[in-house]
């Protein structure tokens, strides 16, 4: 697995998937909060597999020596 996600993106989703799952923990949005699941997992392994499928990289590109 290839880094795809930028650090701005994943952090995005870090809080995403942490908010839902709060949410649902208060038992404000009801079991619809497990989603958060997928955009924190997305956001700490730094890959998303809907990117890669379509082409889609937010990864600042690493500059050579």
């Amino acid at each position: 697995m290839k880094t795809n996600e930028g650090g701005i993106d994943r952090g995005v989703r870090v809080v995403a998937g942490l908010a839902l799952l709060g949410l649902m923990a208060t038992g404000n949005i009801g079991m619809w909060g497990w989603l958060g699941v997928v955009p924190l997992a997305t956001g700490v392994l730094g890959w998303c597999p809907v990117y890669t499928m379509l082409g889609v990289n937010t990864c600042p590109m690493k500059s050579k020596p």
